[in-house]
C-alpha cells in the first residue's frame, strides 16, 4: 500500500501525524541556527520516533534530518577545532549553509508530500 495514499481514516491519522512530528523536527532544526541545543532534542525525537515512522513518507525525512545532525555535528566540531587556525570559520560557514540548505530541501519536500530519496 502507498504510504500517500491511505485506505482508512486511521491511516490518515497516522500519516498526518507523521507528518506533524517530521514538521516539528525541521522546526526545532530551523531554531537551532541560533542556538544549538534544539538541533539535539530534534535528533532525539528522530530516534525515538523512528520505529513508528516506518514504512511512511516521513522515514526517508527521518534518515534526512538524522544525517543533517551527525554531518553537521561533525563539522562544527571539526570546524571549531581548526578557527585556531583560521581555516575553520570557513569550515562553519560552509556548514551553516549546508544546514540551511538541507532543512529547507527537507521541508518543501515534505510540504509536497515527496520522500527525501528515490525508491
Amino acid at each position: 500500500m502507498d504510504a500517500q495514499f491511505p485506505s482508512s481514516r486511521e491511516d490518515s491519522n497516522t500519516l498526518q501525524a507523521n507528518k506533524n512530528i517530521t514538521n516539528l523536527v525541521y522546526l526545532l532544526q530551523a531554531v537551532a541556527l541560533f542556538t544549538a541545543f534544539p538541533f539535539f532534542i530534534a535528533v532525539i525525537i528522530n530516534y525515538v520516533k523512528k520505529d513508528d515512522v516506518r514504512g511512511s513518507l516521513a522515514e526517508s525525512h527521518f534518515r534526512w534530518q538524522i544525517r543533517t545532525f551527525w554531518f553537521s555535528l561533525l563539522w562544527g566540531i571539526l570546524g571549531g577545532i581548526l578557527a585556531y587556525v583560521l581555516v575553520g570559520f570557513g569550515i562553519l560557514f560552509i556548514n551553516f549553509i549546508w544546514v540551511i540548505y538541507r532543512i529547507v530541501k527537507g521541508w518543501l519536500r515534505l510540504n509536497d508530500d515527496k520522500k527525501m530519496y528515490a525508491d
